[in-house]
């Protein structure tokens, strides 16, 4: 069915003054003025009246969880302004569950609470008979009770393992915060996990979810299990989002057996990169910095040594893959540019394809190394919405460095190629929220003023919007099948009741999509909208 969308205000840079569209079998056919698509030739069915309204291109958060967030949709909110309040969310759940079922919770920021880190003992005065589990807002921390610890057989014998470090008291016994993978999988791994069955369920209920916020596509970072969750949902025709599923490295061999490579796949469900962490996080500060934190001794955790991550990048891209390395300090980045330099070097003197390698994070950059992205044409991969979250961490913690921190524009400026996400659930997934953060470097209380934290850092509104639209997409070679309002492209677009353009920065996070479209086709319509 032809259908012709009309008096519009369509955001499409190759037709700025693009006020309608017509769409034939989910794909854009003509996109242009009223005047010349009212008056065109073709046996357009139905003639749609959008009254003024906006068209953006669907929006595609380029950094999810996504198993992560499903399953945070039945876990505890901790994500609150003090420890107490915290502790009477996990109490009033503990009160209506199943005796010796688990607690699960997310979102704590130790750095928010007047009192800093819990610990098992305060956990054990609201779990009762419950074993329970709590993840860091950064998910590079935990915090478990002494019944979780007890079933993972965590005690003061217990080494710190490799890659994780167990908090002790000054008596050696742990206090149940836990930091960083090696640590936690100690308590994750003995946590009753969902079966596949209830996985696909989960995932399947979250997809609403991301249609009302304006979301048609995301870059998962989640385990194998839910590759095969999604496999599922895209054989039976349930996976109406377009997702690029990277490679957990704990999977790496199984996805070579396999024969998979970068970009394999189809336009709902497609094969990133090889996902390895090089450092820890801010908040727990673990991330892997040159010189210590603003008054402490620690300089972080560096988890990838730069002769490692050469190893397994030439390993991945022998193979197809190439790398998505998270790194946060200005060291982890430091070592990781210094590795994928070689692996380019590699990937010339071998005749390999130039695979699009990317950085997730890169949060806080040495100065010296601000344009290698660009030389190295490897890819920012950022989270707007982490700048006015961090901001006073990041002043604290590192001083003067918070300069070269979060240096989105900078790094558009050196030349970089970048994409923009959320990191949800570490962050809420409203693409909006980023938007804003990316365009006032503002929370939503307006801290730290009108100007926002380091102004010059700032986005444009067309920077934000191609970041969440145009460039993911273009990262995984498909901008030619989708992410913009043009002819030949998948019809995947949003309906907003007002232009972003023509309003206040401070309102972007308010906006919400009347409508989401994939391939021509609403998956989401506000029950006060007529498109008849």
């Amino acid at each position: 069915m032809m259908k012709l969308f009309y008096n519009a205000k369509i955001f499409s840079p190759q037709y700025p003054k693009a006020t309608a569209m017509i769409i034939d079998h989910g794909i854009f056919i003509l996109v242009g003025s009223d005047k010349d698509l009212l008056e065109t030739s073709l046996n357009v069915d139905q003639k749609i009246n959008l009254r003024g309204r906006t068209v953006w291109p669907g929006l595609i958060d380029a950094h999810v969880h996504l198993e992560h967030l499903a399953e945070g949709m039945a876990m505890v909110d901790c994500e609150t302004r003090s420890l107490e309040a915290c502790l009477n969310r996990v109490r009033q759940t503990a009160n209506q569950m199943p005796e010796g079922t688990w607690i699960r919770g997310h979102g704590w920021n130790q750095n928010v609470w007047e009192s800093g880190y819990g610990d098992a003992s305060l956990l054990d005065q609201v779990t009762e008979s419950h074993p329970a589990y709590l993840t860091a807002k950064s998910l590079h921390a935990a915090w478990a009770n002494s019944r979780a610890l007890a079933k993972a057989g965590i005690n003061s014998k217990t080494p710190d393992p490799p890659g994780g470090t167990i908090q002790r008291d000054e008596k050696g016994q742990p206090t149940g915060v836990l930091f960083e993978a090696g640590a936690m999988q100690l308590v994750e791994s003995v946590i009753p996990k969902p079966t596949h069955a209830e996985r696909v369920e989960k995932l399947k209920a979250l997809l609403p979810e991301l249609w009302q916020m304006g979301l048609v596509g995301v870059h998962d970072f989640d385990g194998a299990d839910c590759w095969q969750a999604l496999q599922e949902m895209v054989q039976a025709g349930e996976l109406n989002l377009r997702v690029c599923k990277n490679v957990p490295f704990e999977a790496l061999e199984t996805f070579i057996q396999a024969g998979l490579r970068t970009n394999y796949g189809n336009d709902f469900l497609h094969v990133g990169q090889v996902k390895l962490f090089s450092d820890g996080a801010l908040g727990p500060q673990t991330a892997a910095m040159k010189e210590p934190y603003t008054g402490s001794r620690e300089v972080g955790v560096l988890l990838l040594s730069e002769k490692e991550i050469l190893d397994i990048g030439i390993y991945a891209a022998n193979h197809g893959l190439g790398l998505t390395i998270h790194a946060i300090g200005d060291l982890a980045n430091h070592t990781v540019l210094n590795a994928l330099s070689k692996l380019r070097a590699y990937e010339e003197a071998h005749s390999l394809p130039h695979l699009k390698h990317r950085i997730e994070h890169v949060q806080i950059l040495d100065p010296a190394d601000l344009d290698r992205l660009a030389k190295l044409n490897v890819i920012a991969s950022v989270q707007p919405i982490h700048a006015p979250s961090d901001m006073k961490m990041a002043d604290r913690y590192l001083g003067p460095r918070s300069e070269n921190a979060y240096a989105y524009q900078s790094l558009i400026t050196s030349g970089a190629s970048f994409v923009l996400g959320s990191d949800a659930p570490v962050e809420p997934i409203d693409p909006f929220l980023g938007i804003y953060a990316a365009v006032t470097r503002q929370n939503l209380a307006g801290e730290p003023g009108p100007e926002g934290w380091h102004p010059e850092q700032r986005l444009s509104l067309t920077q934000a919007v191609e970041g969440f639209s145009r460039r993911p997409s273009e990262l995984v070679g498909r901008d030619q099948r989708f992410g913009q309002i043009q002819p030949g492209l998948m019809a995947d677009f949003i309906l907003l009741e007002q232009d972003p353009f023509t309003l206040q920065p401070s309102e972007l996070h308010r906006i919400r999509p009347l409508a989401t479209f994939i391939q021509g086709t609403p998956v989401f319509k506000s029950d006060a909208l007529d498109l008849e």
